[in-house]
């Protein structure tokens, strides 16, 4: 049965307010990081501008099906060129240092081809380039992707102060609410990605370790959970600044808030899982995804403080030399290959932000330092951004794309997962406040 309530549907009809109000230029032009490199340490300077470089040139003029000038994932990506997923969140918290009007416009674009149904699709894959295809194309029935573009709006708002912009996007939000509840409600409480029946990867996490197992329902998963939380959370935040009734939001993001902490954390390992993880032992793994609690602040302090201090801190399990591999070192499916256990710079930037939630800068500054430390030295010897990088500071060589699929190694000139200009300016933020 459709689960669109009364509010959501009168909801819907606020897209009429959608105004698209940003318009200025790409300022892009290297002011705000040189040789000597304003953000970070000195030996970051390189790799920072090479980032910004190769923002510029993966920016594009207005095409269909964008209705701003958009940013490709890096011309180095091997299906290039490609928008979307959670990587273009990822550019526009980078955009948000050089061009805050840049970052906010791919945001808009992002939205803008959500369906009738609130489904707001995940890559969109453009013509030409690697892979010369005739025309864009991007899957509008089977393929979401994880909604974490409500931080970068919020974020936006927060820098800008630009409250009214808010009514452009929450009718998207509210509509990709119900898309959600209409179609990755699990089973009982909580909502999953469709990996788990189709392994089609709109988590994110392709080929991740936790859906090995076959034969899973429509189950619980821990990231989607916790990232249809935070979409309510914002819902409530934003149906406040822009007058409207947050009840229903509120409500729902208390429901699921106490499915989280209660019913999707063992108390005995002091981790979140997903749910027949929670019920299975022998199904439980130590991953990043794990971690998504903690970066939506929907834990409580003694659950967040014990995911810091044994497992995000802790060089047994994600506090590797490049900080934070996406598979625990000790958990048995670890290995050197594309999201079983490499570095992903995005995702030490989140669990970076996650440790903020609850004060924990001491962990935030480790993180982004070692991570963009271990960065500008793998680009002191390469010369490129790589799609993720060695957790040991070993060769790039080492490392795996996905089984079968004719390319073996992360993809050079890849901005999609990191935003290094947006964790130099963090860094730099959280060591002028420590002082």
């Amino acid at each position: 049965m459709k689960i669109i309530s009364t509010t959501l549907l009168v909801l819907f009809f606020l897209s009429s307010l959608f105004s698209c109000s940003t318009g200025s230029k790409n300022k892009s032009d290297g002011i705000l990081l040189n040789e000597k490199g304003i953000y970070g340490k000195k030996e970051w300077a390189p790799m920072l501008n090479y980032t910004l470089e190769l923002h510029k040139k993966s920016t594009h003029k207005k095409a269909y099906p964008f209705i701003y000038d958009w940013e490709e994932i890096g011309p180095g990506y091997y299906y290039a060129p490609a928008f979307g997923h959670w990587d273009i969140v990822n550019q526009a918290e980078d955009a948000f240092v050089y061009d805050k009007e840049f970052g906010i416009r791919q945001m808009y674009n992002d939205i803008h081809n959500q369906t009738a149904t609130g489904m707001i699709p995940g890559s969109i894959w453009m013509p030409g380039g690697k892979s010369q295809r005739d025309t864009a194309e991007w899957n509008t029935d089977s393929e979401g992707h994880p909604p974490i573009w409500v931080f970068a709006v919020d974020d936006y708002v927060e820098m800008t102060g630009k409250v009214n912009l808010l009514k452009d996007f929450y009718t998207a939000l509210i509509r990709q609410i119900t898309w959600f509840e209409n179609n990755r409600k699990a089973v009982g409480e909580g909502f999953f990605y469709n990996d788990i029946l189709l392994k089609l990867w709109e988590s994110g996490i392709d080929e991740g370790v936790r859906f090995d197992e076959t034969g899973l329902g429509r189950w619980a998963c821990i990231d989607a959970t916790c990232h249809v939380y935070k979409m309510y959370e914002f819902a409530e935040k934003w149906s406040k600044e822009l007058g409207f009734n947050p009840f229903y939001f509120e409500k729902r993001k208390n429901e699921l808030n106490k499915f989280i902490q209660d019913s999707l954390y063992v108390e005995q390992d002091k981790m979140f899982y997903d749910i027949w993880a929670v019920k299975n032992p022998s199904l439980r793994h130590i991953v990043f995804e794990n971690l998504w609690p903690l970066i939506t602040g929907c834990a409580t302090k003694q659950q967040a403080d014990a995911l810091i201090d044994n497992y995000i801190l802790n060089p047994a399990h994600f506090y590797t030399p490049h900080p934070i591999s996406t598979v625990s070192v000790s958990d048995p499916k670890f290995e050197l290959r594309m999201w079983r256990g490499p570095a992903w710079n995005s995702m030490t930037y989140w669990v970076a932000r996650g440790c903020l939630n609850y004060g924990r800068k001491d962990a935030a500054i480790k993180l982004l330092e070692k991570a963009l430390d271990m960065s500008a030295m793998q680009f002191a010897k390469t010369g490129t951004i790589w799609e993720f990088y060695h957790p040991f500071g070993g060769n790039q060589s080492e490392l795996l794309r996905k089984l079968n699929q004719g390319v073996s190694s992360p993809s050079r000139d890849y901005l999609g997962h990191d935003p290094l200009i947006a964790m130099a300016k963090l860094y730099d933020e959280l060591v002028n406040q420590k002082k």
